[in-house]
């Protein structure tokens, strides 16, 4: 099973009020195992970056009111290409994987509306699994943000100063697979593989156990199997292990 843990950042809220995404990052799971097949891109929006945008992820100094030079970890925007130039790329990623996103709903709506606006197809919300809604169920009243999940599983995120697609995506990986039962749900034994047979995790050719084709001999000797049938007639009709004799 191919899914794709995803995350996006934006200049704003709401894309019906020209607000665009300025980065993508996503990452590849099979079978609930990361593969290591990443895409991050960071988006010229075209539009100024507002500073309250920008005081969450810290992408794009030079799109704001007053533009000026990025300080260390900063990213500028006006040299990075734009939505149209990466669309079909970023579909060629996703293809028609399962897309995991906290708050899919957001994430979801600038998708569709920057997909919409260069006339390629949408990505249906029936596609999208919500990390958000999943720990709302599980954990009735508790906070359900990232960070709140991070501290519930001790999932180590010292390095989510700001807002990071590809960095939140690696975060939310490691929070769902907490969410659906632990890093191996199935144990690894699921049939199918990625590539032909071999597993993501290790190019280990997939396993599952079968029965012996020759079944072990018995380990009791003749002595100890007489032995233990003595103490058992010794215990009397009413013993419970003479309903299994």
């Amino acid at each position: 099973m191919r899914e794709i843990v995803l995350d996006t950042e934006t200049t704003g809220f709401e894309p019906s009020e020209g607000h665009r995404i300025v980065e993508i990052g996503a990452l590849e799971l099979w079978n609930h195992l990361p593969t290591g097949k990443t895409y991050h891109v960071y988006i010229n929006p075209e539009r100024d970056m507002p500073e309250e945008a920008f005081g969450v992820h810290g992408i794009g100094p030079d799109l704001l009111p007053a533009p000026r030079q990025p300080k260390p970890g900063e990213v500028t925007l006006k040299d990075k290409p734009v939505f149209r130039a990466v669309a079909q790329s970023f579909l060629d990623f996703v293809t028609d994987a399962r897309l995991v996103i906290h708050n899919a709903s957001f994430d979801m709506k600038f998708l569709n509306a920057e997909l919409s606006w260069v006339g390629l197809p949408q990505l249906p919300m029936q596609q999208a699994t919500d990390t958000l809604a999943m720990a709302r169920q599980k954990f009735p009243g508790s906070p359900a943000t990232l960070d709140a999940l991070c501290r519930r599983f001790g999932v180590d995120n010292s390095a989510r100063d700001k807002h990071g697609a590809l960095l939140d995506s690696e975060i939310l990986a490691e929070v769902y697979l907490e969410l659906i039962g632990g890093r191996q749900p199935d144990f690894a034994l699921a049939t199918g593989g990625h590539g032909g047979g071999a597993s993501a995790a290790g190019g280990e050719p997939d396993w599952r156990p079968r029965p012996r084709p020759n079944p072990l001999p018995p380990r009791i000797t003749q002595d100890e199997a007489a032995a233990h049938t003595a103490f058992v007639q010794g215990m009397g009709d009413s013993a419970l292990w003479s309903e299994f004799n």
